[in-house]
């Protein structure tokens, strides 16, 4: 790295520096400007670099501030960033870059870019406009309001419409799948939404994306956007822990029988408003709809995720399935009669010769080094083929692409190592970086484990839960999470608590996730309850957020088709499947948990996991050595007697 860069980046970062300048009340953390000069050789050298930055480390800023200043007019480079979440991908393009590009006095070019799912489709919107028989009353007022929205939007991101629901069954209807798209064959094709994000994003010199939209065009599942990010010199990837899994997903395969149904509705759609004349294609549409439903109900009633390979051995299974083929291909036959006479057929056509293929895929369960696994939502099921290695595969890419590549997360690390996550995807070559965090985590907080608990299994557990929370909810006046590792307990306790306790309840599942957060920020005694979706990414800072309770050890369930998939892999090869896969998953999802009490050098807070294991079993260690340094307790009167000094 040139002794100019070096300068350049420690300057920043400086008393005097840019940031300083910039931002109320900064004050340099070595570890903040250590990550921000590797970050910079990282991107000077093109080489790897892996980095754990533990919470208040300022980790957007250490890689954000050297990736703005290697951009240089004599030399253009791309620079994509991508992050776990769409709230992230907004916070970064909204707050955290503008306020750089202020300090850096920087010109350039920033692009938003999220998966074609978050854009309008003005050609569908009109579609639906003129035949409005698939809509129910709630689908028709959404509709309007889309359309009213729709005449003047800039950008077309459906995340802007805050007055329809986020889980709304309008948008299907109005956007548009990689199955469905015309592309270059659609009359809108000028004044696409997707397409203008997309050039946005070609002319740009940073682009904002999120992890599942980096691989899936890393996987060149999406056509004309493939061009984008192997043009890119630097790959800067936050909450990196995520992408082991959906690197995983993106190399494997996925049939659902929700692209069927859609596939029968655009059918169904085009013969009532230009192909009346072939009943056929009416006909072979309701026909395959039906299976699908049938297909679906062959499943439990409540979603749930299960091994391919063994459903697909038993006999109903099988012929249901094998009924889909039947009707697939007969409503292929009907679709490939009128070939020519219109672009929406034309497509529709496209995809059923797709889905075909897809379909062999999902029936051919006896592949070598994949896991076949379901995963099913109330109306629909998906099948999945996922490779158990993606080793080599996302290696070559990373050496091929001769890019700079940053890894950077809060928890990435198990038991001060980096070897989970860099195994998984090959990357044992990366230079590594573990930083502590800032915060004094002894003065400001406790860890308790409860004594006395009774076992997951037993039926009493949720009633003890409640009961250990109550005191600890009292002192903390409500600002209070519980998390949980599964629904129903979640919903036992919440039931038992709605009893005990006058503090207002917010359950997830009731409301959407962003709507949760806002009341339990605006209601000063709320208590949340929570699963998986809240353990990472959600950011509540000083006493609103003093106490978070962890119902158990996050093991991921032993029934994950995936895991059992990966835990027989590694038994193969001589392996021990718990210390190498269970354990590290476990380790990484309970510091994500942990990592929502302390956020601020100001925060004070009482984490209590309720698990026994912690402390009676030898990997117990392996958690608490990947945890803060917390004052340690069993007693939760103390912990109560901590909180009530807070409030």
């Amino acid at each position: 790295m040139t002794e100019n860069n070096v300068s350049q980046v420690s300057q920043a970062f400086s008393p005097e520096g840019a940031l300083a300048k910039a931002i109320k009340g900064f004050s340099p953390r070595q570890a903040q400007t250590d990550m921000a000069l590797d970050v910079a050789h990282a991107i000077d050298k093109q080489s790897s670099l892996i980095v754990e930055a533990g919470t208040g480390t300022g980790k957007t800023f250490a890689y954000l501030i050297p990736a703005f200043l290697s951009l240089n007019p004599k030399n253009p480079k791309k620079i994509v960033v991508s992050t776990g979440t769409k709230n992230l991908q907004e916070q970064l393009f909204h707050k955290d870059i503008p306020l750089i590009k202020k300090a850096l006095a920087s010109n350039a070019q920033v692009a938003l870019l999220k998966g074609r799912a978050n854009y309008l489709c003005n050609y569908r919107l009109a579609q639906y406009q003129d035949s409005r028989g698939q809509l129910d009353a709630q689908m028709l007022q959404d509709l309007v309001k889309v359309k009213t929205w729709a005449n003047g939007t800039q950008s077309g991101d459906i995340g802007e419409l805050v007055n329809v629901s986020e889980d709304s069954s309008i948008f299907p209807f109005v956007t548009s799948t990689l199955d469905n798209c015309l592309a270059r064959d659609c009359p809108d094709y000028e004044a696409c939404h997707l397409v203008r994000a997309r050039q946005k994003a070609s002319d740009a010199d940073i682009i904002v994306v999120n992890h599942h939209l980096f691989f899936a065009d890393m996987a060149l599942k999406d056509t004309g956007f493939g061009e984008l990010i192997p043009k890119a010199q630097v790959m800067i990837f936050d909450e990196a822990h995520q992408i082991g899994d959906i690197a995983s997903e993106y190399f494997g395969e996925a049939f659902s029988s929700k692209q069927l149904v859609d596939l029968c509705t655009d059918v169904l759609q085009v013969h009532r408003s230009s192909l009346t004349d072939v009943k056929q294609l009416g006909l072979a549409a309701e026909k395959l709809q039906k299976t699908c439903q049938e297909f679906r109900l062959l499943f439990n009633y409540d979603p749930e995720r299960g091994n391919w390979r063994e459903k697909y051995k038993q006999v109903q299974f099988q012929q249901k399935f094998a009924n889909l083929k039947i009707d697939l291909d007969f409503l292929y036959q009907v679709i490939k009669l009128c070939v020519s006479r219109n672009e929406a057929i034309d497509n529709c056509f496209d995809r059923a010769v797709n889905l075909l293929a897809q379909y062999d895929v999902m029936a051919n369960v006896e592949a070598y080094g994949m896991s076949f696994w379901y995963e099913t939502t109330p109306r629909s099921v998906v099948l999945h083929q996922t490779p158990l290695n993606v080793s080599e595969k996302f290696n070559t890419f990373v050496k091929e692409s001769g890019a700079g590549w940053i890894f950077t997360s809060a928890t990435l690390a198990v038991d001060n190592s980096f070897n989970h996550f860099a195994k998984h995807l090959g990357l044992q070559d990366a230079k590594q970086l573990l930083l502590d965090s800032p915060f004094d985590y002894q003065a400001q907080s406790q860890l308790v484990v409860p004594r006395y608990l009774p076992q997951a299994n037993d039926k009493n557990r949720a009633l003890k839960l409640a009961e250990l929370a109550e005191p600890l909810i009292k002192a903390s006046k409500g600002a209070c999470f519980m998390l949980f590792t599964s629904y129903r307990v979640m919903h036992q306790v919440a039931e038992v608590l709605a009893e005990s306790i006058d503090n207002p309840l917010l359950v997830q599942g009731k409301m959407a996730k962003r709507k949760l957060l806002e009341q339990f920020v605006e209601q000063d005694d709320a208590v949340l309850l929570a699963t998986a979706s809240f353990w990472e990414g959600i950011d509540v800072r000083g006493d609103k957020l003093t106490c978070v309770i962890i119902d158990k050890l996050p093991f991921a369930s032993p029934d994950d088709p995936l895991l059992q998939a990966r835990c027989e892999d590694v038994r193969r090869q001589g392996g021990e499947p718990f210390s190498q896969i269970q354990l590290p998953q476990a380790v990484i999802a309970l510091k994500q948990g942990v990592g929502r009490l302390i956020r601020d050098v100001s925060d004070r807070g009482v984490l209590v996991i309720c698990d026994d294991r912690l402390v009676n079993k030898p990997y117990g260690e392996t958690f608490l050595k990947s945890l803060p340094d917390m004052k340690r307790s069993r007693d939760i009167n103390k912990a109560a007697k901590f909180l009530e000094t807070l409030s």
